[in-house]
């Protein structure tokens, strides 16, 4: 996090660990859950990101999350509604399960989730 957007965060902060998500891209992303406070001076690395959104929890257990799209395999795309736009996996994956084991208690898994084609490259 402090090379993307300048965040740090100590070990003590850490609250746990999601699932690996593969991408279709060949990456493997491991999401950390921590603590960070209210941080308010980030600094999106350029190289690595191009802005930085802070989105109520709230809107993320919206009625209309999660939307299934079909994929071109067997599983469907997920995407998260967003304002009035959408996140598309793996994030939106990832979103989902903090969602769902976080803050509802939720044994959910997402592995399986498809990606867009414009997210395989």
């Amino acid at each position: 996090m402090r090379e993307e957007i300048g965040l740090e965060v100590s070990e003590e902060n850490i609250i746990g660990r999601l699932d690996d998500f593969v991408t279709r891209s060949g990456f493997i992303m491991t999401p950390v859950v921590c603590w960070a406070g209210n941080q308010k001076n980030l600094e999106p690395n350029p190289a690595e990101v191009e802005s930085i959104h802070r989105i109520p929890i709230s809107e993320f257990l919206r009625d209309d999350a999660p939307l299934l799209d079909p994929g071109d395999g067997p599983h469907p795309v997920l995407r998260m509604p967003v304002g009035d736009d959408w996140i598309a996996a793996p994030t939106a994956a990832i979103i989902y399960q903090f969602r769902e084991v976080a803050v509802r208690g939720k044994s959910t898994r997402v592995a399986h989730f498809d990606q867009p084609k414009f997210a395989w490259s």
